[in-house]
């Protein structure tokens, strides 16, 4: 009973979808209120149903209901509570209804927290996410539906990919599709301003705010996915390259450009056309990632095994979402005139530099990933893209952006000088010089790529410990005097700091880990001893260990100042499959990784990395986040704040 309602709520939500995006629409082109005003209860409306389905499916995988296809074949009562709960989303039904959450979530969000906009853009804009959500409802329903009963029903449950059961995964999904799903704000906005036919600065105020959001939610989702891959897949490395992971990547760089480019046209009422370009291109690039996820035209880890119908749908939603906006777009961006002037070496050249280089990695990004597909359909030849290309286009363009990233925020607006800028950096240049001098001497056989990634790092986190000394006046007012003036910065300058900290902080853990690993992979025999980075580590044999659904084949190294390390190799019953889970020691400074594997001959298969400053990669993701947020707790990124009004005060006569 429970699973039918959740069904028919999704079956209401897709009718109130219709209703918010057609009423409000002709209410705003007519000028009509209570039409427009319907968007907002109607957004409300459509969210409550959705997380009411949601619950619904949350129930049916708790309670172990296996009379429904979808809990049956991703499900096992075995399974411990918290993997049934994020199982929900660890298939394609489920994580569709969680992007519907999300989705009709963030609707909810602008109709209650964005009453400060004008009635007739909140109307079109909400008219818009309420289409896009008519699309994903109607996947579901007729394609996808996460309620389909089984009869008869099984007495268990295939289970879950035992590869997805790990608390990682009960994480990283929400967070990356609230990234990917609030980029819709950004896409709605976009396209209720090409309505419109204006794109005054204000439109930047209002669409900053969400774009940050999004941003923050898919920097932390990138991140913990790439942790995941990290611990969990035993391979000691944390990024592929992988088509699925480019997909969050791709989204990511738009975004990043989008929040860039919008403070142009905020500033210099200027860049209009660009930036609702950008806020297109980055929702579509969202849908794409969708598409390749759920199509299955790609054999990954990450993807949803998926049928062609499925596929075909999601590729037609795109091309109706994508085409449409783009062809809204033709019409209107030649009436996009722009407005203030700025000189090339000014705050503003800065950041449209910074918007060119993040567009050509996205789109390097995007034929390393898209090539393959279209050579494998139209010749039939199999072919990878992996690191090697990505070393060779989109790691050069890292460099100038990164110095671009480190000049900018020095720059005046509207004109400035490069001399004088360039010598406020000289002393970040020369130690990040110093830097990767010391480091070439003091080691052998140096990775280029890898000293380069250092000096940048350097470089940017020295500019950026600069900028906010200038900005704290720090050299003017002592310590003290920096830090009561700390308290009085805007947090969108803090947090702008932290975001470019965090940036400089995972480049270091990307060099290191890439250009200074050491790794031993070899059979080891009992009481065997291996020596790597300082550490000493004696195998001293394996035991079978039982776990809530699965048994272990649990290996025992004694290292010397460390302790005891367990790595495992799991073997699931439902359904049966081996996964690898590492043991990991982590310190500031690098991470001992050990993986044991098969009985090989007298002895085991072993795996022993040593990661120097890995963890930094994720301290920066997180520190970039975190900034995000800072900054939009700053009142002035905040949409739902009101408006302060001016109080008339007498003047005093003269």
């Amino acid at each position: 009973m429970i699973a039918e309602l959740g069904h028919f709520a999704l079956i209401l939500a897709f009718v109130v979808a219709l209703a918010q995006g057609i009423v409000p629409m002709v209410g705003a082109a007519r000028g009509h209120g209570p039409s427009m005003k319907l968007a907002d209860t109607a957004a409300v409306l459509q969210f409550l149903l959705v997380a009411g389905a949601f619950a619904a499916l949350v129930h049916a995988y708790v309670t172990s209901d296996f009379s429904l296809v979808n809990v049956a074949t991703n499900s096992h009562s075995q399974k411990p509570m918290l993997y049934k709960v994020t199982g929900v989303w660890g298939n394609h039904e489920g994580s569709l209804l969680l992007w519907a959450l999300m989705l009709t979530l963030f609707g909810a969000m602008v109709a209650l927290f964005g009453r400060n906009l004008p009635d007739g853009f909140r109307a079109r804009a909400l008219a818009v996410q309420g289409l896009v959500g008519v699309g994903f409802l109607a996947f579901m329903i007729f394609t996808s539906n996460p309620f389909a009963r089984l009869d008869p029903a099984p007495l268990e449950g295939n289970g879950l990919n035992p590869i997805l059961q790990d608390p990682g995964l009960a994480f990283h999904p929400p967070f990356l599709y609230a990234g990917y799903v609030g980029i819709s704000i950004a896409f709605s906005f976009a396209v209720a301003a090409l309505i419109e036919g204006r794109v005054p600065p204000s439109w930047a105020r209002w669409v900053r705010p969400w774009t940050l959001a999004a941003w923050s939610m898919l920097t932390i989702g990138i991140s913990g996915g790439s942790y995941w891959a990290y611990y969990e897949l035993g391979w000691g490395g944390f990024w592929f390259w992988d088509p699925v992971e480019n997909a969050s990547l791709m989204p990511w760089l738009a975004a990043t450009a989008l929040l860039h480019s919008a403070i142009v046209v905020e500033k210099r009422d200027t860049l209009k056309s660009w930036t609702i370009l950008l806020a297109i291109l980055a929702f579509s690039l969202s849908l794409l990632g969708t598409f390749l996820v759920r199509s299955g035209v790609l054999t990954s880890v990450h993807a949803f095994a998926s049928d062609p119908t499925r596929g075909f749908f999601i590729l037609v939603f795109l091309l109706a979402v994508t085409g449409g906006a783009l062809t809204l777009y033709a019409i209107r961006a030649p009436a996009l005139k722009p407005g203030g002037l700025f000189q090339t070496v000014s705050r503003e050249g800065s950041l449209v530099l910074n918007n060119l280089l993040l567009a050509v990695a996205t789109a390097t990004v995007l034929c390393g990933t898209l090539y393959p597909l279209i050579l494998d359909e139209l010749t039939g030849a199999k072919v990878t893209v992996g690191p090697p290309y990505y070393n060779l286009t989109f790691m050069p363009i890292m460099v100038p952006l990164i110095l671009a990233l480190g000049i900018g925020p020095l720059l005046p607006w509207k004109r400035g000088s490069l001399t004088s800028t360039l010598a406020k950096v000289k002393l970040a240049a020369a130690l990040a010089v110093l830097g990767g001098i010391a480091i070439v001497l003091a080691t052998t056989d140096a990775p280029v790529l890898a000293v380069v990634g250092f000096v940048l790092a350097f470089y940017l986190g020295g500019a950026v410990l600069i900028e906010f000394a200038q900005r704290v006046q720090l050299m003017k007012l002592g310590p003290m005097g920096a830090l009561r003036r700390l308290f009085g910065l805007p947090r969108g300058a803090i947090g702008m700091t932290l975001a470019h900290f965090g940036m400089a902080v995972s480049v270091i853990g990307i060099a290191a880990a890439t250009g200074f690993a050491q790794d031993h992979l070899g059979v080891m025999k009992v009481d065997d001893t291996v020596e790597i980075a300082g550490y000493r580590l004696t195998f001293r044999g394996v035991e079978d260990v039982p776990g809530p659904n699965y048994t272990a084949t649990r290996g025992r190294f004694e290292v010397e100042g460390v302790g005891t390390m367990l790595p495992e190799t799991r073997k699931f019953r439902a359904p049966p499959m081996e996964t690898t889970e590492a043991a990991i020691h982590s310190t500031i400074v690098g991470d001992l990784y050990v993986v044991v594997g098969e009985k090989t001959g007298a002895g085991y298969a072993t795996r022993i990395y040593w990661k120097p400053f890995v963890m930094w990669i994720w301290a920066g993701g997180i520190m970039m986040a975190f900034g995000g947020f800072v900054s939009l707790s700053d009142r002035r990124l905040r949409v739902g704040a009101p408006v302060r009004r001016a109080v008339a005060q007498a003047q005093p006569a003269e």
